[in-house]
């Protein structure tokens, strides 16, 4: 059975921005269509991808440390951090609410961050260990990061429906700044990972100079 050519045999590069398939024969420059850089790989893709994944770990302990929100109901006020709110929710009744903070907050990152670095140690060795799963792996991390920020959305609609109601107020606090940091920067690091480097063999792995090459062109 023949397995069909691959990219880089037609001489072909896909554009980030736009997807299209570029022909590289007389090496463009950029994009014919959308006028974007083409290059055929992303350049410094594990460095780059290592610096934003450290950088979002670091603002994931004071996002879950220091309150998110500051909640007053009939005179009272109180801070609450994600896990406090998360705790809040559930012994109300409000499950539901609970779980989605939960997931987006806490659980949503930590997969990032386990997923992110085992994908970042294996290509780095040069690991041919199940590179099928690996890839879909990163599909998945690249899927849900589109619902990051899922859990600051639900606390501006409960922040809404409390002042629409006259209930009390509630006002931000820094966490919900750092945690928005983390969402970033977990999104910068998975897009700055190029999954092509699961496939390469040792030896032909752009990776393997990334850091020479970086360190000669200063």
């Amino acid at each position: 059975m023949s397995t069909p050519p691959l990219a880089s045999e037609l001489n072909l590069c896909l554009c980030h921005s736009c997807g299209m398939a570029c022909d590289m024969t007389d090496e463009p420059d950029e994009c014919e269509r959308c006028g974007a850089p083409l290059h055929r790989r992303k350049t410094n893709s594990l460095i780059r991808t290592w610096a934003y994944m450290l950088t979002a770990l670091a603002f994931y302990v004071p996002a879950n440390l220091l309150p998110v929100m500051n909640t007053k109901l009939l005179g009272a006020g109180a801070d609450s951090t994600i896990m406090s709110g998360v705790l809040e929710f559930w012994e109300g009744g409000a499950w539901d609410i609970a779980l989605i903070i939960f997931i987006a907050s806490i659980a949503v990152p930590g997969i990032k961050f386990v997923a992110l670095t085992l994908l970042l140690v294996t290509v780095q060795r040069d690991s041919h260990w199940a590179r099928k799963q690996r890839s879909k792996l990163f599909r998945f991390v690249e899927l849900i990061g589109y619902w990051s920020m899922l859990d600051v959305l639900v606390v501006a609609l409960v922040a809404a429906l409390v002042k629409f109601q006259a209930l009390g107020d509630i006002e931000p606090r820094p966490g919900i700044l750092f945690f928005g940091m983390v969402v970033v920067f977990t999104m910068l690091s998975a897009m700055s990972f190029d999954p092509r480097l699961i496939w390469d063999e040792q030896g032909e792995t752009p990776h393997n100079n990334e850091v020479s090459n970086e360190v000669a062109s200063h």
